[in-house]
């Protein structure tokens, strides 16, 4: 046969068929996606500021870009919202993928601004003293340098600085963003790695203690992966179980009302194995990310070790992400499922609550403290989770907004208590600080009775949403339970209050440095919202209200 003639065969098959004028084109939506863009937009344009402008330029130039593409984020956010788009006008967008509704929008502003506030933390560069004349951040010098190495001592010398923590930053907050808001498996598996792998590198980026630091993010990053790959293998499950990513899909397979079923796929649809144990994967995956027993094993270690405004950043929107998701996954696709998950949500919310308040008891260094703490406030969420309810949904989105302030806000005091070791982490080092450093110690004071959920702070205003939902919730033994671990995790907060105020300080104590306008910005905005929240919580409770249904 000529070559003519399969030519022609070609071009007259090609015709008949037609496939061309069948591929429609996508539909996105790019003012509803607006937020996630503008974050991705500018973390590409931090990635060509390290390619081609000169290193003196940099650090003034990643802060600027970072800090407009996070206000314009949240500006988009509270557009979208103000035009309808948490409640009447709320829908499933990007052709399936992306879900713009209250709970989305609602958790995107906090997440942004989280990465605001601990964008000021990063970029603080007074706190440490000058090194050959130039002022340094908390970040190594030359990130790829082995610790204690020649070359790591000429970056010192020179004043490198890794001006690359900002693009990383704005990388995972457009993961955070997507996270929450995804509708599909696929989509939520790759927000996951979006944010987690920028995290794993942050955490190993620490100045001072890099041995400590890399360690860190090496546990951080073999316990991810195995939390990604349960994740994968357990949407690889659901996918055959309803021969479909979507969660509409899914979920209506689950109760029972899906009319088309594929041919192809029927022999494996409805099977209850695949279902239950590819939806156990994907929960221990977000369990994970959310340090909920017996998930939490890294989150000691890598608080600890990791830079500390990395530590705030990740401790707050890492949590508002996941839980976001985890809503998502449960109420949205997995609510035919409740009488399977809610016990044992109950077990793990127990489990969290009394696991991270006692052993915080025994903790000597503030930020394991801290760690352990935040391990105790996941399951006093899991509690609004458990409702079931759309005041559990409110209540958990509050929750969320009151908890990342104040995280952030105490891991920005803790930056500032400092001995010739870089910061003074030892419990012991803060006795006294309240007669060295009374506004300090004070702010930290406010931020540990937020913690331990005293009256008049946005931690009580936090608790008692999601314990009244979730006793309205028939959750009565559970809010019991939470009450004992408060009252358990009260003990080891006002322990290092009695500890700054009424020790006396040791002559070899730790100074609190003074820091630049960035850090002090962090904290006053913490303080604001800890108080606010706590003394008029109610039209941010309304808010969250409005913002509480979910669109499928």
């Amino acid at each position: 046969m000529s070559a003519t003639a399969v030519h022609s065969l070609w071009t007259t098959a090609a015709t008949a068929a037609d496939p061309i004028s069948k591929i429609n084109a996508p539909k996105i939506e790019y003012w509803q996606l607006s937020p996630t863009l503008v974050i991705l937009g500018a973390a590409l344009i931090g990635v060509l500021v390290e390619a081609f402008v000169p290193r003196r330029a940099r650090y003034l130039t990643q802060v600027l870009v970072s800090a407009v593409a996070l206000i314009l984020g949240f500006v988009a956010v509270v557009l979208l919202a103000a035009d309808g788009y948490g409640t009447t006008k709320a829908h499933i967008a990007a052709m399936g993928a992306i879900a713009v509704d209250g709970p989305s929008l609602f958790l995107q502003g906090v997440i942004l601004l989280s990465g605001l506030v601990g964008l000021f933390t990063f970029a603080e560069r007074r706190l440490d003293p000058e090194a050959h004349g130039n002022r340094v951040d908390s970040f190594a010098a030359q990130a790829a340098s082995v610790p204690g190495s020649d070359s790591e001592k000429a970056a010192v010398k020179a004043g490198f600085t890794t001006t690359e923590v900002f693009p990383l930053l704005l990388f995972a907050v457009a993961g955070m963003l997507v996270f929450p808001s995804a509708n599909d498996l696929l989509t939520l598996f790759v927000a996951l790695e979006v944010f987690s792998l920028p995290l794993y590198l942050l955490c190993a980026l620490a100045r001072r203690k890099r041995l400590l630091s890399q360690e860190a993010a090496v546990k951080y990053f073999l316990l991810g992966a195995f939390a990604s790959a349960f994740t994968l293998f357990g949407i690889a499950l659901l996918y055959g179980y309803a021969g479909s990513m979507s969660y509409s899909t899914i979920a209506q397979v689950v109760d029972g009302s899906i009319t088309n079923i594929n041919p192809a796929l029927a022999d494996t649809m409805g099977n209850d194995a695949l279902l239950l144990i590819g939806a156990a994967m994907i929960v221990m995956g977000l369990l994970f990310k959310v340090g909920a027993v017996p998930f939490h094993m890294w989150t000691p270690d890598v608080y600890q070790g990791a830079p500390t405004p990395v530590t705030g950043f990740m401790a707050a929107a890492t949590k508002v992400a996941a839980f976001g998701a985890l809503l998502r996954l449960l109420y949205v696709v997995l609510p035919g499922l409740r009488w399977d998950w809610r016990p044992v949500m109950w077990g793990v919310a127990i489990i969290t609550m009394l696991g991270g308040a006692i052993v915080a008891i025994t903790q000597t260094d503030i930020k394991r403290l801290l760690a352990y703490s935040s391990i105790a406030h996941a399951g006093f969420i899991l509690a609004g989770v458990i409702a079931t309810s759309r005041d559990g949904v409110s209540s958990v989105l509050f929750y969320l907004g009151a908890y990342s302030f104040v995280t952030i806000g105490a891991f920005a005091v803790v930056t500032l208590v400092r001995d010739a070791g870089g910061e003074a982490t030892h419990l012991s080092k803060w006795a006294g600080l309240g007669r060295r450093s009374p506004l300090v110690a004070a702010v930290f004071a406010v931020f540990l009775l937020s913690f331990a959920g005293i009256p008049l702070t946005a931690g009580f205003a936090g608790k008692f949403a999601v314990f009244k939902a979730a006793a309205a919730g028939g959750a009565a033994p559970l809010v019991v339970v939470g009450v004992l671990s408060s009252a358990i995790a009260a003990f080891f907060y006002i322990r290092v209050i009695v500890l700054m105020f009424f020790s006396e300080p040791r002559p070899d104590g730790p100074t609190v440095a003074v820091p630049s306008p960035l850090t002090m910005a962090t904290i006053g905005v913490a303080v604001a919202a800890t108080l606010v929240l706590g003394v008029a919580p109610q039209y941010f409770l309304d808010l969250a209200n409005q913002a509480g249904v979910f669109v499928r």
